[in-house]
């Protein structure tokens, strides 16, 4: 599924610049001249002009530009924009309580607003019990080991404003990223669809067009719900599902049980 491509949100050179930035621990111009084959003085113009370099890198005191997120496994800087991150096995091994209390202390760390007049903490606990069970699926349905996945609640990048990134959950596996819209519902909404493909081509950009993102809208009060629905006014369709049949979402992108 894809809404809308990262090419027609920034230029091939722009895109180039950051794949070189995200890749390093620190590169200085003329390496990203050398690496991408793009002019100095180009690079250096795009590192002011363009939302890109601006709102997802930084450059340090030896002039070596970053990422504010690497693009590998562990995904260094991630943890500065998630209420919880970290891996399968470490989710799935915490118990109710600290993990809550984990995601709300992150939340409160990343500014996220914890008002719970609408049953913001009661939605947590009902997300975390579908991501068990989606897990408990994959291990005993599909024999599939995913300790080693990366797992994020409440992820917000939201420095300025033109790259804004939400995402409810988002699972990193080896080579796909699935972010997870979840909505206490049993209808569909074609906003919500909307809402949960909005951010698909800056993902791309994030974790590197070489990682396939499959978003999906989760509705928690359905049950037995595996379906599609139409983006917007475009030809495109994404998943919508039920917390029970999460499973086939993954299975459907990644192909266990064919």
């Amino acid at each position: 599924m894809r809404k809308r491509g990262a090419t027609e949100l920034f230029s091939a050179e722009e895109l180039a610049i950051y794949a070189a930035i995200s890749r390093r621990d620190g590169i200085k111009a003329r390496e990203i001249a050398r690496e991408t084959g793009i002019d100095k003085t180009e690079i250096s113009r795009w590192m002011v002009s363009s939302a890109l370099m601006r709102e997802l890198c930084y450059q340090d005191r030896d002039y070596c530009w970053h990422a504010l997120v690497r693009q590998e496994a562990p995904y260094e800087g991630l943890y500065e924009f998630s209420g919880w991150y970290g891996t399968v096995g470490e989710f799935m091994a915490e118990d109710e309580e600290t993990w809550l209390g984990e995601l709300e202390a992150g939340c409160r760390r990343i500014g996220r607003n914890l008002n719970d007049r609408r049953g913001l903490i009661h939605s947590f606990r009902d997300c975390r019990e579908t991501m068990r069970g989606l897990f408990d699926d994959l291990r005993e349905m599909a024999e599939l080991a995913t300790d080693k996945w990366e797992i994020c609640f409440e992820m917000r990048f939201n420095l300025r404003r033109m790259i804004r990134i939400y995402a409810d959950v988002l699972v990193i596996t080896p080579a796909k990223i699935f972010p997870l819209e979840f909505k206490m519902k049993n209808g569909i909404d074609p906003a919500e669809v909307l809402q949960a493909a909005k951010y698909v081509p800056y993902l791309e950009i994030l974790f590197g067009r070489e990682k396939d993102v499959y978003p999906a809208l989760v509705l928690t009060t359905a049950h037995e719900l595996f379906t599609t629905a139409p983006i917007g006014g475009t030809d495109y369709e994404m998943p919508v599902c039920s917390g029970d049949m999460l499973f086939n979402v993954f299975n459907e992108a990644m192909g266990f049980l064919r």
